[in-house]
């Protein structure tokens, strides 16, 4: 999904992949191989021998042990290294994949291999779980929220954050809410939400999606915001006197929204023509199978058609905005 997605807006991608299944795992079952940290490793060195990684920005995401965590955190911190004199021309956007809805779906080691590596990202994406699992903070409310940003700002020296879906109970229903925030000079945040409609179906690989499209948005962001010396400057911050709506990270979430709400949406029109037309195969069997196939059956028809729809990633049919926090939504300290 995220390589497709990178290549649609016109990015040039070389993958890593970290996993080679058969089929997303959606679907609950499905064939293949892992990547040891041997092979993720082996992999970047073939890429450094032929002079090939001289990137821009490198995505990292799903990592499927603790010690495949660190190979990729390696290579890292080795391309920041290589850009280190020339400040704004790499970026790394780091998709944390630990868990969702209250539980971890990696191995305990894999939180704390996060931890040690995401001090050196200059962009994460943790959805709520993950977030609270960073910061140590349960998330109930938007004042929450804005403690548990702040202190991944603070431990883990991050300029970026977006926490890409939010439940509590004080947000509208039949809504998905994303929350971002770039640091000032002072370490304090600067928060921005963006407010979709939420659509009554499953999709897998949503994640990677919002990655994929963050990556070539933001950057296209900075690359025409007013102030150009943004794209010569370390983790491309903006200036303090920039507000939390008028930033990159705040347009280019907009961005990626529209596209992904385009996407799905003509998607989940096309998932409920199918599963009106098709009958499940077989009503013979046990109760068990026959939630097995009606399961495999959904899946299938919700598989996000970005090739299909790939002209909605770039130019979208509906436009969201962000949002500034208000004053009473926030911890006393920021108000």
């Amino acid at each position: 999904m995220a390589s497709l997605v990178m290549q649609l807006l016109g990015c040039d991608v070389a993958a890593l992949n970290t996993v080679h299944f058969s089929n997303h795992t959606g679907y609950r079952q499905f064939k293949g191989t892992r990547a040891t940290a041997e092979e993720i490793t082996a992999l970047y060195e073939g890429l450094t021998q032929n002079n090939l990684t001289d990137f821009d920005v490198m995505l990292s995401g799903y990592a499927p042990s603790a010690a495949a965590v660190e190979a990729v955190g390696a290579i890292g911190m080795d391309l920041q290294r290589k850009a280190e004199t020339n400040p704004g021309s790499f970026f790394w956007v780091l998709d944390p994949v630990m868990g969702d809805q209250g539980r971890l779906y990696v191995n305990d080691d894999v939180v704390p291999a996060y931890k040690h590596i995401i001090r050196h990202a200059d962009l994460i994406l943790p959805n709520q779980f993950e977030a609270e699992a960073l910061s140590g903070i349960k998330i109930t409310s938007l004042a929450t929220l804005a403690e548990a940003i702040t202190a991944i700002h603070s431990t883990y020296n991050i300029p970026h954050v977006i926490i890409t879906s939010v439940q509590i109970p004080t947000l509208a229903a039949n809504t998905l809410t994303i929350i971002g925030s770039t640091t000032r000079s002072d370490g304090s945040p600067r928060l921005f939400r963006v407010d979709v409609p939420a659509l009554d179906c499953y999709f897998s690989g949503t994640g990677d999606m919002f990655a994929a499209l963050t990556v070539a948005r933001l950057r296209e962001a900075v690359f025409t915001a007013p102030d150009p010396a943004l794209r010569t400057t370390k983790s491309w911050v903006s200036r303090d006197d920039v507000p939390a709506t008028e930033l990159p990270l705040a347009q280019s979430t907009v961005k990626v929204l529209a596209s992904m709400h385009s996407v799905l949406e003509r998607t989940l029109e096309v998932r409920n023509r199918e599963m009106k037309s098709e009958a499940v195969n077989g009503e013979d069997g046990s109760e068990e199978d026959r939630r097995k196939r009606a399961h495999l059956r959904e899946s299938k028809a919700a598989e996000v058609r970005v090739v299909r729809y790939g002209g909605l990633l770039r130019q979208p049919e509906v436009e969201f905005r962000a949002q500034e926090w208000k004053k009473e939504d926030l911890p006393a300290q920021f108000r």
